[in-house]
């Protein structure tokens, strides 16, 4: 059997597909746990409202926080593999193809980004994904206070979610404004 020899050209393309790979499975994550996120905020909202127990709606910040977190890392690392494709692997891959001349590889990578809309889509999303993780946590809470029932160690809790909520909400905000 001959030996083959792995060129630097194919060990970049293989290395490309390995993160457009991740990439691929992160994005299918990511949007999942939208979802998620939906279901278990109304899940735990009709549990609370059949039961009369607005103490259950304390189980609303931190699974929205857990999740929204896991949200925002996954975007994060989805727009971290994109830059790594424009800015370093499709450089270096251009450099082998044109032997030092100019060559554009993966140029879907940049030109999407160029859309005029892609900004209003951007503090859209933004929106969408305060309200999910952010918004809906912190109305569970105000109608918790509002119920006026509940015990010091309750309401302590409530204001250490309340906290939590309102920093990933924050870090939302400071996330979207880096993309």
């Amino acid at each position: 059997m001959p030996e083959q020899d792995v060129t630097v050209g194919q060990l970049l393309l293989a290395e490309y597909e390995s993160v457009k790979g991740e990439q691929r499975a992160r994005i299918g994550f990511r949007d999942n746990l939208l979802y998620v996120t939906l279901a278990v905020g109304a899940a735990v909202i009709a549990a609370a409202a059949q039961a009369k127990q607005p103490s259950m709606l304390l189980a609303l910040p931190p699974v929205c926080v857990v999740l929204g977190w896991t949200y925002l890392v996954n975007d994060e690392k989805i727009s971290a593999i994109g830059l790594y494709v424009r800015d370093d692997l499709g450089p270096r891959l251009a450099e082998l193809a044109a032997h030092g001349g100019r060559f554009g590889t993966f140029g879907w990578e940049a030109y999407h980004r160029t859309d005029t809309r892609r900004r209003s889509r951007k503090v859209i999303q933004t929106v969408i994904d305060l309200t999910a993780f952010c918004a809906v946590p912190l109305a569970a809470l105000v109608v918790f206070w509002s119920n006026g029932d509940a015990g010091g160690l309750l309401v302590a809790l409530s204001v250490l979610e309340a906290l939590a909520v309102v920093g990933l909400a924050s870090m939302v905000v400071w996330y979207a404004q880096g993309a």
